[in-house]
């Protein structure tokens, strides 16, 4: 490491000293709400680019740590090998060649190609736009430590960490509170790049002002007692505990967290919704434990934190494991406080374990080496070996393993008290064990047939029973939500069966039009169970994002093959094919991305209901599933009905009408008022006046959409 520090005595109460500490101060907490404000800014850019996937914020994340680690990296190798003059002019030109690069908003050229590589694309994007300011926003906290630790300003440096950390938290707090309300999304971005300016500057001001202590100090060397004082070393924080090979706990105590964090953010993203919100409240809790335990040693306790984790873990237990029943905030709440646990006990011991300043960027550098590795664990190597979202619990049980082996160390007379300690083994170790064994056994259960993992998620085939148990039934199931289901006996298999029965909207739809041949668009292609409605002349054209789903529908379903009617499958995001493609003069066009509670925000903006009116005829009818257990999206289609003149009604179906029926929720637009007041005088449960007079209108646009308007409960 470079010993070029700048031999100059501290003078803690002038005001010139303070001063500078201060611009060093703010420029660090700029840096850090800047690196974290642009991940959703970004993120929440390209979402609608690539099916609105929970993959995209997850290769967003990996990529953000990879440069997190890169940007450490640099810090490190300009503190070892640099003169401080040196590491100044080659940050500040990088600096003036990173503004050159704004703004960071991506043009419409870089929307993927159908069948191209998601995560690829992303990747290149994010590097195309925002690698290089996120790369040296990332060298900003352990470089300007170092700057300051070297100027011997200030002899605490590892509480500027802290510091960052609230930076970064009040940037991902403000934004689906603040900015994601107040400003568009192309705003954002033009706010987030003239920040990067204010940042710039504020970083050149304060290389100057490191240039000018070192010759202020340059002058006073001739001082010979000056010196002694000056040539003492900077006195180290104590390290509490020798750990040998310390930076091996380093690598472990910050890859769990970073594993935890994405596992858990995929889960929850999965099974509720691909938002801002739900990507930045884990983040957050896992920042917070950083400024906790960082700012002081007061906040970490080891063996009650360690306790606290294991009783939040057992929580984590009965749900994935007992199927607990519980509303959707306590199931989010338990999952985001078995993250803030894990981090909680990893971040504490990381600081318990700290270094002197002078191995700070060598610290730094091994934490975010730690998170980068969690992060191409969850985001590339765990969809490669792996065929369901098993890095949860791979990051539980590696945590808990972990913890224990923690905690032991931390008794001295734990050989003699085997019971004390045997107890929390007990109640740690054979959950964990329990997870593990069941979810992988999960796997091959319930005459699974075949199983895939990719970009998309989990989707497999399982062979069972209706509803009534009576007959055998192949299920298509992504994640834990049913995309349709077909009857095994040959009578049977052409029954449109679970949200497609005839008594379902989408079902009394094509009835009603039954009188003519039928020209119908389809996105989300499931099983294919709709082109059991097919009949000669008509056509039937399914989008589909996912390729696994063409291939499963095709191979373990007959509905494609059996269906009278002309079929075509397009593989691609529907709304890009159909903003590509001439107008197919639809005389139905049928939304059904939207099974379970995974919401494809995309898909009900205005900009997207241009494109389906292009689409349909003018007596053409828009079909949208809109089944959710959590979110009331009646606002969201009144919001597209009246912004393009639409007539529409919400169509309830029940799982009484038949056995192999689901309660099911369909929302029928059309520009022909008679088409829509037909489903009111045919006894549905409530007509087009009576939703009209009762529903909110929300209006979703490309640049500003809130799930919170439409959160069940909220209204």
């Amino acid at each position: 490491m470079s010993t070029n520090c700048i031999d100059r005595k501290p003078t803690k109460n002038r005001l010139e000293d303070r001063l500078w500490i201060l611009l060093f101060g703010i420029t660090i907490f700029l840096g850090a709400f800047l690196l974290f404000q642009v991940q959703p800014v970004i993120g929440k850019l390209i979402l609608p680019w690539f099916g609105g996937s929970p993959g995209v914020w997850t290769t967003c994340m990996l990529v953000f740590q990879c440069l997190l680690f890169a940007g450490y990296a640099y810090a490190h190798c300009l503190v070892a090998h640099l003169r401080l003059k040196a590491q100044v002019l080659l940050h500040c030109g990088l600096l003036l060649a990173a503004v050159a690069m704004l703004p960071i908003a991506p043009e419409e050229t870089w929307k993927p190609q159908s069948g191209a590589s998601p995560q690829w694309n992303i990747i290149v994007l994010l590097l195309a736009h925002v690698g290089a300011p996120y790369f040296l926003l990332s060298a900003t906290g352990p470089l300007l430590q170092s700057w300051l630790a070297q100027s011997r300003l200030i002899d605490k440096p590892y509480r500027l960490y802290s510091l960052s950390n609230i930076g970064s938290m009040l940037a991902l707090l403000s934004f689906p509170f603040g900015v994601e309300i107040w400003m568009s999304s192309s705003q954002q971005a033009t706010a987030w790049s003239s920040a990067f300016v204010v940042y710039g500057l504020l970083c050149g001001l304060g290389a100057l002002g490191i240039g000018f202590l070192a010759k202020q100090n340059s002058s006073s060397r001739t001082d010979e007692s000056t010196s002694a004082v000056a040539n003492t070393p900077i006195q180290q924080p104590r390290e509490p505990e020798t750990i040998p090979n310390a930076w091996i706990s380093w690598l472990l105590y910050a890859m769990l967290p970073s594993m935890m964090l994405l596992a858990t953010t995929n889960q929850v993203c999965q099974d509720t919704a691909v938002i801002p919100f739900l990507w930045i409240a884990p983040l957050a809790l896992y920042l917070l434990s950083f400024i906790l335990t960082f700012e002081s040693e007061r906040w970490y306790s080891r063996r009650p934190t360690i306790q606290l984790a294991a009783i939040s873990y057992l929580a984590l237990y009965g749900l994935k494991l007992l199927g607990w029943k519980t509303h959707l905030s306590v199931e989010i709440a338990l999952y985001f406080v078995g993250l803030f646990m894990v981090c909680m006990v990893c971040h504490g011991e990381l600081y318990r374990s700290r270094p002197g300043a002078n191995r700070l960027t060598h610290f730094y550098l091994t934490i975010s080496l730690g998170g980068a590795l969690g992060g191409l664990f969850v985001g590339f190597a765990a969809p490669l070996l792996f065929r369901g979202f098993y890095e949860f619990p791979l990051a539980l049980l590696g945590s808990t393993m972990l913890f224990l082996e923690t905690y032991l160390r931390s008794s001295t007379t734990w050989k003699l008290r085997v019971p004390q300690q045997l107890k929390l083994g007990l109640a740690m170790g054979i959950p964990s064990a329990a997870v593990m064994w069941l979810t992988f056994w999960n796997a091959t259960a319930n005459q699974q047939l075949v199983a895939k993992r990719n970009f998309y998620g989990v989707l497999s085939v399982t062979d069972g029973r209706d509803l009534s148990g009576s007959r055998p039934m192949r299920k298509l199931v992504h994640g834990r939500v049913v995309h349709g289901s077909q009857f095994l006996e040959e009578s049977m298999r052409s029954a449109p069966s679970t949200y497609y029965t005839p008594s379902s909207g989408i079902g009394k739809t094509l009835h009603l039009l039954r009188d003519r041949p039928l020209n119908v668009g389809v996105v989300g292609l499931g099983a294919g169970t709709l082109a059991t409605y097919g009949r000669a002349g008509d056509r039937y054209r399914f989008y589909e994002i996912n390729p696994d789903v063409i291939g499963f529908a095709k191979e373990h379903f007959t509905f494609l093959s059996d269906s009278q009617a002309e079929v075509e499958l397009v593989l691609g995001d529907a709304r890009l094919e159909l903003e590509r493609e001439a107008p197919q003069n639809f005389d139905i066009l049928v939304l059904d991305a939207f099974s379970g509670d995974a919401i494809p925000v995309h898909l009900l903006t205005e900009q997207a209901m241009q494109i389906y009116c292009r689409h349909l005829k003018d007596d053409g009818v828009l079909a949208i599933h809109i089944s959710y257990l959590y979110f009331d999206l009646q606002a969201v289609v009144r919001g597209l009905a009246d912004s393009k003149g639409f007539a529409w009604d919400v169509i309830e179906g029940t799982a009484q009408a038949s056995p192999d029926a689901y309660d099911s929720k369909w929302a029928v637009l059309s520009k022909d008022a008679r088409i829509v007041e037909s489903f009111g005088a045919k006894g549905s449960d409530r007509g087009a006046m009576e939703n009209r007079e009762k529903s909110r209108k929300v209006k979703w646009t490309d640049d500003q959409s809130n799930l919170f308007q439409v959160l069940k409960g909220i209204w």
